[in-house]
């Protein structure tokens, strides 16, 4: 990791961070029925937000699998689904079909917004009108503001708030540090999201959304093939190295980031969802403890 790496990483631990996501897919959804018609095809609570609120979603397909994983924000007069632009599908392509008759409009605002993120207790250090929680990287904010001019401004009201900018790579790290799953890493469409460890992002007492049957028989009647484990590692690993349990090969490491204590992420089969692993090294793999 270089120098601006690595005091990006500093400052999104110590909270002091903001994140320009601009390249992030940015679809507006408007209209009479957009929150209920939402609804009935995310996973989330959709139609329980309120303005300012935001929540993390999953589309799915009618046999549960994940096809877009998306962060829906409630403003005043609309919604905005936020999307990783490395995502295989477009979640505004993906939804248009549904459409129909609802009074739904759905605009791709992709070029013309520009997208920060500014992460925990560095938020309370930005105000700004129209802002919603939490941010699309975990607590804290996200702002939306028009690109050009207006972002720049943004930009230099959180350098002048005493902020620093932290890059991809600073992002990448402590994604993995905390353990959030990454869609084209950790999972993929063939996945379910107890797979992914995405079962947050459902809220299992509303109505139907698409996949929800198979949703709910994994749930109610089974278990997924396999989980992903959040691990520390006592020495080096490295992405799609195979992981062991009893000798015998269980799973691959789906995401790693070096450093004085190496973490990863896993995806290991159901039959070593709480087994102890190691790498083929021999270095052991430790979970890492959740936040209380």
């Amino acid at each position: 990791m270089g120098t601006d790496a690595a005091d990006g990483l500093v400052a999104l631990r110590q909270e002091r961070a903001f994140l320009d996501l601009s390249s992030w897919r940015k679809v507006r959804v408007t209209g009479s029925d957009a929150r209920a018609w939402l609804g009935d095809l995310l996973t989330a609570d959709i139609a329980g937000l309120a303005v300012g609120a935001a929540c993390r979603s999953l589309l799915l397909t009618p046999t549960g699998r994940i096809r877009a994983d998306v962060h829906v924000a409630r403003r005043e007069d609309d919604l905005m689904l936020l999307q990783p632009a490395d995502q295989p599908e477009h979640v505004g392509l993906a939804l248009g079909s549904y459409v129909l008759s609802a009074d739904v409009s759905l605009e791709d605002a992709t070029n013309v917004l520009a997208l920060f993120a500014v992460p925990g207790r560095a938020a309370a250090k930005i105000g700004v009108p129209g802002a919603t929680a939490p941010s699309v990287v975990g607590p804290g904010i996200d702002v939306l503001t028009s690109a050009g001019d207006a972002a720049w401004r943004f930009v230099r009201s959180c350098i002048g708030a005493g902020l620093e900018e932290a890059g991809p790579d600073a992002l990448e790290r402590w994604r993995i540090e905390r353990g959030i799953p990454r869609m084209g890493l950790d999972f993929d469409e063939r996945s379910l999201p107890a797979e992914a460890g995405l079962e947050h992002a459902i809220d299992y007492g509303k109505g139907c959304f698409l996949g929800q049957e198979a949703v709910a028989r994994v749930r109610n009647l089974g278990h997924p093939a396999r989980v992903l484990r959040h691990l520390r590692v006592s020495g080096p690993a490295r992405t799609a190295d195979p992981v062991l349990a009893d000798g015998a090969v269980v799973g691959e490491i789906t995401s790693a980031a070096d450093g004085p204590e190496p973490t990863v992420l896993a995806r290991v089969r159901w039959e070593a969802a709480t087994a102890p692993l190691v790498t083929r090294e021999g270095s052991t793999l430790i979970d890492v403890p959740r936040p209380v």
